[in-house]
């Protein structure tokens, strides 16, 4: 199914969400009516039981997205650019509160709020065009959708301070080797590539997945002792699942599982 009209469309295929960024003229460039869209489809998302997987990826050969539309804001008062902010703030942080896994697909330009957005996401698979960068220094701006926060946590204090201060650009294989890209494919393969993981994250059990990301993100940040308690709820949440009763079964019987909770998932909107 795909739900078109607007700047993102949304796509589905076998319990994989795609949202593309879709404003190529303008390579992805985030406009006030682009976040609200991307806030609202992100909402709808999160509560879709069915939906165990969100690619976000993007039309267009040159970009993935080059963050905030400059154009846009160079219209707007000053007053104007501080009450954009919280709608800003309502998109990224929708994408970071996803219980699903989310997959970024960068090619070509990944600036400023594209670069967040890819940082926003669980993985993120590059191409061989991707450029990632936090250029708002040299704009008078500091990156406000995660960007200081999340890429220290990426490729730590250091490396993200000089990326941040200098603006520079990061090309996929530099991307790579720091941890900002956490798989590299050949030019024009990203969206494949991340297809292609996002089916094998969708073949799990959704119970299990859901589980290990919040372990992952609610972990992070924590003493050991205090992060392996975390750990402790995920994995009871998983064991106390009829996933886990299914997944043992199936492996013992040497078949396919057959996940109960995509199972209740799926018929929870029969008829609907």
């Amino acid at each position: 199914m795909t739900a078109s009209g607007g700047a993102v469309v949304r796509r589905e295929a076998g319990g994989i969400t795609e949202l593309v960024l879709d404003r190529p003229e303008a390579m992805n460039a985030l406009n006030t009516a682009t976040l609200l869209q991307l806030a609202a489809l992100l909402a709808e998302i999160a509560a879709d039981q069915e939906v165990r997987v969100v690619v976000l990826s993007s039309a267009g050969q040159r970009a993935f997205c080059v963050g905030a539309d400059l154009k846009e804001r160079a219209a707007m008062s000053d007053a104007e650019i501080m009450a954009q902010r919280p709608v800003f703030r309502a998109a990224f942080g929708a994408l970071l509160a996803l219980p699903q896994p989310a997959l970024a697909a960068v090619h070509g330009y990944a600036l400023g709020g594209g670069c967040e957005l890819a940082l926003s996401c669980d993985v993120i698979v590059a191409d061989a065009t991707a450029q990632f960068g936090l250029p708002e220094a040299s704009v008078g701006l500091v990156p406000g959708c995660g960007g200081t926060q999340l890429l220290a946590r990426r490729v730590g204090p250091g490396r993200a301070a000089d990326l941040i201060f200098t603006g520079r650009r990061v090309g996929a294989d530099e991307a790579r080797a720091i941890g900002l890209a956490d798989r590299v494919v050949p030019a024009a393969q990203a969206r494949a590539a991340a297809m292609e993981a996002a089916g094998q994250i969708a073949a799990n059990s959704p119970v299990a997945v859901r589980a290990a990301k919040q372990a992952l993100r609610n972990g992070a940040g924590l003493s050991l002792a205090a992060a392996l308690d975390v750990e402790d709820a995920a994995w009871r949440t998983a064991a106390g699942s009829a996933d886990r009763r299914e997944g043992i079964a199936a492996f013992a019987e040497k078949r396919r599982p057959a996940w109960p909770s995509a199972s209740a998932a799926e018929g929870s909107t029969a008829g609907v």
